[in-house]
């Protein structure tokens, strides 16, 4: 029989029953405040996601050997928190079910209903902006929003990395959380921040997400809020590596496909990355 492309993730080919880890995007956009786009990002990653060989030679495996599967995009309603809802119930379907949700973004408001449905001991998020804002243009939950709406969960225990944006009042609710800046992480080496964080979370659960801006601008274009003056692409590549283990969800948002894919491709191999390092991690436990 010939084989067909689809436009799913490359390498989803388990069943929704047999998958260990399910991706699913959602293509919102609604509260951005500088660049709209990011909602094209699910299906920008995907695509470049084709260009990349199943091996792993970290892990010595091949990304087909780990079951994983791709539900699409969920189709978002208009309102913020109504998305926020629709990704909460997909996330607490995908976890009842005893899975890893990888979700795709879409702007980092999604983030909410994610963490919302998770309840993980910690929340961990590279980002370029604190997204500590109470409420943004009129709304509880705009993408500059989301660590406050973290923290209104009851989630006590949260660490951005790579942050350089904020409002003074921001960074005054910050305080009382684990922030290394992206300046930090220049100057003292993302290892030595890593160590910092794994000796504070344990072994508690954590939610992973990454904002695509938290690396510099200067590197992948492709953003929605562009910053200079942030972490690399290798920093986060360790961040993932570090802390994958213990994550119980995940997600990569803010994406805008409007460079020469950089962006996107740094996306797609960070999505593998997040799985490979996951099971390479599950499987020394084993």
């Amino acid at each position: 029989m010939q084989s067909f492309s689809n436009s799913l993730f490359a390498d989803a080919e388990a069943s929704y029953e047999e998958a260990r880890y399910v991706i699913f995007g959602v293509p919102y956009d609604g509260t951005t405040s500088y660049k709209p786009g990011t909602r094209a990002a699910p299906n920008a990653i995907r695509a470049i996601s084709y260009n990349f060989e199943p091996y792993m030679p970290e892990y010595g495996f091949d990304l087909t050997e780990i079951p994983f599967t791709d539900l699409g995009d969920l189709y978002p309603a208009v309102d913020p928190e109504m998305v926020v809802d629709q990704v909460e119930d997909t996330v607490s379907m995908i976890l009842s079910d005893g899975k890893v949700p990888v979700m795709l973004g879409g702007e980092h408001s999604v983030t909410i209903g994610a963490v919302r449905a998770a309840m993980p001991e910690w929340y961990v998020v590279c980002d370029a902006h604190l997204d500590f804002q109470n409420e943004y243009r009129g709304s509880l939950y705009n993408h500059d929003c989301v660590s406050a709406r973290v923290r209104d969960l009851g989630i006590g225990n949260i660490i951005i990395i790579g942050a350089r944006s904020g409002s003074k009042e921001e960074f005054k609710a910050a305080g009382h959380h684990r922030i290394y800046t992206a300046d930090e992480v220049h100057d003292r080496g993302i290892i030595a921040i890593l160590d910092e964080v794994k000796a504070a979370i344990a072994d508690d659960p954590i939610y992973l997400s990454i904002d695509a801006d938290a690396i510099d601008s200067c590197l992948t274009p492709g953003l929605g809020t562009p910053d200079p003056f942030g972490i690399t692409h290798w920093d986060l590549r360790s961040v993932i590596r570090a802390l994958a283990g213990q994550a119980v969800a995940f997600d990569y948002v803010e994406v805008l496909p409007n460079d020469s894919e950089q962006t996107a491709a740094v996306a797609a191999k960070m999505i593998r990355e997040f799985i490979g390092s996951r099971e390479h991690a599950a499987k020394k436990k084993r």
